[in-house]
């Protein structure tokens, strides 16, 4: 479904990516592994064109996406989440979600702000859209609360709403442990599965919770200093001499 190619992208002074290449298969949680400044967001922000990559190329369902602008990155089927919660702060956890299923609707702003013709059918498609997700993600007591008054952890299953909203194929996730409890990311390991399974969504995780990564992930991507330095099974890679010196050795966060 997705693939890299020799993925490099240097700054001035540094090169934050070295000739990454992957592929992530259809029905698939890749985890890609990492201690911080790793290249693990950066590898992110080119898969959702916020970066252009110096060299190299990705690849989602044979097509090439580097010719694309970061807003028809949703369009194709794409979705994602930030490591920081980007979610609109004083809107309800409904119009949040909404947001997400009016990118994927396909209107446009004039028959939107009047309901003409076949906005209304749109419109209707995503009610229908935000309730279901609301229901699956058990966030109907907080439905028509303001995001910016909710528990964190609240806050990253809106965010994790809205980017499924978008009906995504592959969905992106950018360090969704971060700030929570250790309780929190067994329940965020629960419903990692539950979106690949009950939603056939393709799920790459890139995160440096080693736990949650190895507990989530059929295939694992470790990276360091901004090269793939290890691939394989969970299994695998975790015993991996060049894993172990660079991040096991460190221990898990």
């Amino acid at each position: 479904m997705l693939s890299l190619t020799n993925v490099t992208k240097r700054y001035t002074s540094r090169t934050a990516l070295s000739g990454i290449s992957l592929e992530v298969e259809a029905g698939s949680t890749v985890g890609l592994l990492g201690p911080n400044g790793a290249g693990k967001t950066t590898l992110f922000n080119c898969l959702s064109r916020l970066y252009t990559p110096t060299t190299g190329n990705i690849d989602f369902c044979g097509e090439t996406i580097l010719d694309l602008p970061a807003h028809k990155i949703a369009g194709l089927g794409i979705g994602r989440t930030f490591q920081n919660v980007a979610s609109f702060s004083n809107m309800s956890v409904r119009d949040n979600i909404r947001v997400g299923a009016h990118s994927a609707s396909g209107g446009d702003p004039f028959t939107d702000a009047f309901r003409i013709g076949r906005a209304r059918t749109e419109a209707k498609k995503i009610d229908a859209t935000t309730q279901e997700l609301i229901d699956w993600l058990d966030l109907g007591d907080v439905a028509e609360i303001p995001v910016a008054g909710l528990p964190f952890g609240t806050q990253k299953r809106v965010e994790l709403a809205r980017a499924l909203a978008t009906n995504p194929r592959i969905l992106l996730l950018d360090e969704p442990a971060g700030g929570l409890n250790h309780d929190e990311v067994e329940e965020l390991g629960d419903l990692i599965r539950k979106v690949r399974n009950e939603r056939n969504v393709t799920v790459l995780l890139v995160e440096h919770h080693m736990s949650l990564v190895m507990s989530v992930s059929d295939r694992v991507v470790v990276m360091n200093f901004g090269r793939k330095i290890a691939e394989g099974t969970p299994e695998v890679v975790q015993k991996n001499p060049d894993v172990i010196a660079a991040y096991l050795g460190g221990g898990d966060s």
